[in-house]
């Protein structure tokens, strides 16, 4: 049997000094507060930029729905439910950034990957 390698794509040099797979998932690690710090910080790399930006658009928006919704959060079951979907996505993301996986969530990765331009 003959065993399939995965080719490892070259995401590029970073501006931060690490490794592109590395900076897009720590853009992941503290929600939206990482995502502007490596959005700021990263001027050349695309990859690290698009997850930076899909890190802070979607916490940011968790974080107003939780404040819209914050009764909803003491019902118990329902009200946790949001909590722990955005806790399974924040793993998911996170993997999939460290894996070098362009993981485009609907709607938010769009935007996201017209705001990641590199600026120049």
């Amino acid at each position: 049997m003959e065993e399939k390698k995965k080719e490892k794509l070259d995401l590029g040099s970073t501006s931060c000094g690490m490794k592109a797979e590395l900076a897009a998932a720590l853009s992941y690690v503290l929600g939206f507060v990482t995502g502007i710090i490596f959005f700021i910080i990263e001027k050349k790399n695309k990859f690290v930029r698009f997850h930076a930006m899909q890190s802070i658009i979607l916490f940011a928006s968790i974080l107003v729905l939780q404040v819209i919704f914050i009764p909803i959060l003491w019902i118990p079951v329902i009200g946790w439910l949001p909590l722990i979907a955005g806790f399974i996505l924040w793993i998911i993301l996170l993997i999939k950034a460290s894996q070098g996986v362009y993981f485009k969530l609907p709607g938010i990765g769009n935007i996201a990957e017209k705001n990641a331009a590199v600026k120049q």
